[in-house]
């Protein structure tokens, strides 16, 4: 059996914009010369010139949170409840069979930034690939954001998912989703221009907010959602095992076998 993997996730780095400016990674790299006080500190006596080639380790320092890069969001995340009142899960607690799942994609790149995604719209991209939802699999949506990444309009761009797409989706079992947009639901730029017209405090985070209804997770900032067909492959996106977090990161690798 060949088996072959496509790489579904975006860098940790700097000087890329994936995120606003207060929730940036900063990453910090301390060199093999940078690094060789703190080893001879370790054995006194010890010079630079005494190593190999005079280097010690590399190493970096990184400052994050879990929502930086590719990662997976916990029910915990979206509210302090699930499944109409139940104590939401944290991202330690997601039961790993949801993370190892056959995939679906879905393409939504036609849809303007901005723009909200309907139950209909998911019914119809299902009927063009000829598709039936099965529980458990991993539904993720390609938007216009996916090939914007590293360029300075990212976290605005591609549609989202609404509340009612959402729900479509938990209601046939499926309790895992992904994006490669910043966020699930519309940047809220967007959403803003909305609430501000309508007063409606429901448009904000309405995808992320189904999950008070019914448990779910998602991913966001996935990446190569175009390489990848509608269906036939399986997703790996096993999230970082942080005690009681709203959110770990992963790295999300689709599978084919044949």
């Amino acid at each position: 059996m060949a088996r072959t993997l496509i790489d579904l996730s975006i860098y940790l780095e700097n000087d890329v914009v994936s995120d606003p400016p207060p929730y940036r990674p900063k990453i910090h790299y301390i060199d093999h010369k940078t690094s060789v006080p703190e080893l001879v500190q370790f054995f006194p006596g010890l010079q630079a010139s005494d190593l190999p080639d005079g280097e010690a380790w590399a190493i970096e320092r990184v400052e994050l949170i879990t929502h930086n890069g590719t990662h997976l969001d916990a029910p915990y995340h979206f509210a302090s409840t699930m499944n109409h009142g139940e104590r939401a899960i944290t991202i330690d607690e997601v039961p790993l069979d949801w993370c190892l799942q056959p995939g679906v994609k879905l393409d939504f790149r036609h849809f303007p930034d901005g723009y909200v995604v309907t139950a209909s719209d998911v019914e119809a991209e299902l009927a063009r690939i000829g598709h039936t939802l099965a529980p458990l699999e991993i539904v993720v949506i390609n938007t216009s954001a996916g090939l914007r990444y590293g360029q300075d309009d990212y976290v605005t761009a591609g549609c989202g998912m609404g509340y009612e797409a959402t729900i479509y989706l938990l209601e046939r079992g499926v309790r895992l989703t992904g994006t490669d947009g910043w966020s699930w639901d519309a940047p809220f730029v967007h959403t803003k221009e909305r609430y501000e017209t309508t007063g409606d405090a429901s448009l904000i985070w309405e995808g992320h907010k189904a999950g008070r209804d019914i448990g779910y997770c998602h991913l966001e900032k996935l990446h190569n959602l175009e390489v990848l067909p509608p269906t036939g492959f399986t997703i790996s996106c096993f999230p970082m095992k942080i005690r009681a977090a709203s959110a770990g990161w992963t790295r999300a690798v689709a599978i084919f076998d044949s």
